[in-house]
């Protein structure tokens, strides 16, 4: 089992940055058989939305709304996956959760993570 903990979230000013990080724990060949960590966030009163992906050897994946402002990263020999978000805007605010897959692919549908986060708030004031 893999128990992943984001952390980082907090309030905002719009135009300001945030940098998640998410920690992976639990047992070690399931965490190296991890190839997929993923970003999601969750506006209230809407879906959970994917934000961005990144395999081990660091392909990285974004919805198109947020290449530029956000860059997702991630340390390997740390269990531990980032999220830079820059340029923060209001309609960012979310709860933000890390997610992990053995999928041998980056996906974007939920429903092809194995593992998710508890979650961490962000909130960006205008």
């Amino acid at each position: 089992q893999v128990r992943l903990v984001e952390s980082g979230g907090g309030v905002v000013l719009a135009g300001g940055s945030l940098r998640l990080a998410c920690t992976a724990s639990g047992n070690v060949l399931s965490i190296h058989s991890i190839y997929v960590m993923a970003w999601y966030r969750q506006a209230p009163g809407k879906e959970r939305e994917f934000v961005a992906a990144i395999s081990w050897s660091g392909s990285t994946y974004y919805v198109d709304s947020l290449k530029g402002r956000f860059t997702i990263s991630r340390d390997n020999g740390k269990n531990t996956m980032y999220l830079q978000m820059n340029s923060l805007k209001p309609e960012d605010t979310a709860v933000y959760y890390c997610a992990a897959s053995y999928l041998r692919g980056v996906g974007t549908r939920s429903n092809e993570y194995d593992y998710w986060g508890q979650g961490t708030q962000v909130t960006v004031s205008s």
